[in-house]
C-alpha cells in the first residue's frame, strides 16, 4: 500500500452503534487515544458491533502508486472504478469502501480540528489533532474499513 494515497490509517474501538433511525443504516462511534469519529454505514453490507476493533483508512485514490485521476478521465474509463479486472487497488485490502466529498473543516480549539465528509448521504465526522488531520484537505476521498 502506498503511503502517498493513504491520508489517515488508524485503528479504533467501536464504542456505540445506533440503528434506531433507519433500517439499513447504523451510526457508529469509534475512539482511540487521540482521534474520535462518527460514521454512518450500511449495516446490511457491513455489520459492526460495540467493542469491535476496526481499521479506518482515508485515501485520496485507490491506485497503489498514489496517482489521482480527474473526474473526466474516470468517466472516459466507464465509471468511478479506478481498477479494472485483475488490477490491484487499495480497496483489495479492506472490507468496506465508500467514495465521498469533504465538505467542512472547523477549528475545535487548541490544536484540534473537526472534519466532515459525505458519502452519498452517509456522513463522517472525525475530530483530532490538526497535525494528523490536516492531510485530509482533499475535495474527494475514499473511506476504507476492515475489522
Amino acid at each position: 500500500m502506498s503511503g502517498d494515497s493513504l491520508l489517515l490509517d488508524a485503528t479504533f474501538k467501536i464504542t456505540a452503534v445506533d440503528q434506531h433511525k433507519y433500517d439499513r443504516v447504523a451510526r457508529i462511534t469509534g475512539v482511540r487515544d487521540d482521534l474520535k469519529f462518527v460514521l454512518d454505514i450500511n449495516c446490511e453490507i457491513y455489520a459492526v458491533a460495540a467493542d469491535d476493533t476496526v481499521q479506518l483508512g482515508l485515501a485520496s485514490t485507490l491506485a497503489l502508486d498514489g496517482s489521482i485521476t480527474t473526474k473526466e478521465a474516470e468517466a472516459a474509463k466507464g465509471g468511478w472504478r479506478e481498477a479494472r479486472l485483475g488490477e490491484a487497488s487499495l480497496a483489495d485490502g479492506y472490507d468496506y469502501v465508500m467514495y465521498g466529498k469533504m465538505y467542512r473543516f472547523e477549528e475545535a480549539g487548541g490544536d484540534m480540528i473537526k472534519v466532515y465528509a459525505s458519502f452519498g448521504g452517509l456522513l463522517l465526522f472525525i475530530e483530532g489533532p490538526h497535525k494528523k488531520l490536516s492531510s485530509l484537505r482533499h475535495e474527494y476521498i475514499y473511506l476504507l474499513m476492515k475489522k
